[in-house]
């Protein structure tokens, strides 16, 4: 039994929340399941839209989904949500990422 089927029985319970779903999220990462972990990262942000490690693995999701484009509104807006909690780890990191995919982005 993978970590997932423990995580999918408390959806919608009194513990669904944010770190629920990021821990969701992060495990079907780990699958190689990038499009599910989005959908389940994108409702953990809008639990908690301060939550700037799920930001991240949000925008990582979404790139390994083929969406760079999203990926990088992701990463911006943790960017913004890190700088203000003064996650200064987590924007560094972010800032890293953003800069790749601007480059794919603008590249010929």
């Amino acid at each position: 039994m993978s970590a997932i089927e423990p995580l999918l029985r408390l959806l919608n319970g009194p513990r669904d929340g944010a770190l629920l779903r990021f821990s969701l999220g992060n495990e079907l990462l780990k699958l190689s399941r990038p499009a599910e972990a989005a959908e389940h990262l994108q409702e953990a942000v809008a639990r908690d839209p301060k939550y700037s490690a799920a930001w991240k693995l949000l925008g990582k999701a979404l790139l390994d989904a083929g969406d760079p484009t999203a990926a990088l509104a992701a990463y911006r807006q943790g960017i913004t949500v890190a700088e203000s909690r003064g996650d200064i780890q987590a924007v560094k990191e972010m800032k890293v990422f953003a800069r790749r995919i601007e480059k794919t982005l603008t590249a010929p």
